[in-house]
């Protein structure tokens, strides 16, 4: 998969993501995904390609590292909570939409009840 089409791919998982918004703290080369005001996603093209940045359960990240040349340690993130998604030929668009959807539910996990858009029990386990 080329970077743009990671990062399309990655944006739009996004978009069918309840309560999550795209801001621009950084500047223009950095688009930071939030979800009730805590960052689930980053994407930049600042090193060179097109990278999306997730967060990631620490034993998931390293397996993921371990089984795709594609996926490694969060860039300018914590190295154990992070992972960083490269373009190339490697990664599926079901396992691109897994991993937004698993970072976006890591962070609804340690949000008040109240706060949360989704369960993250059940949402989006029944289309796996």
């Amino acid at each position: 998969m080329i970077g743009e089409e990671l990062q399309q791919r990655a944006r739009a998982r996004v978009d069918e993501l309840p309560g999550a918004s795209l801001e621009h703290p950084f500047g223009p080369d950095w688009e930071v995904f939030k979800v009730r005001d805590k960052v689930f996603m980053l994407m930049t093209d600042v090193t060179g390609e097109p990278i999306v940045i997730l967060k990631t359960d620490p034993e998931d990240g390293k397996a993921l590292q371990e089984q795709h040349d594609d996926i490694t340690p969060g860039y300018h993130m914590n190295k154990k909570h992070w992972i960083t998604l490269h373009p190339s030929g490697d990664l599926q668009t079901q396992l691109i939409d897994d991993l937004v959807t698993d970072s976006y539910l890591l962070v609804v996990e340690n949000l008040p009840h109240a706060k949360r858009p989704v369960d993250p029990a059940t949402f989006g386990r029944d289309n796996r």
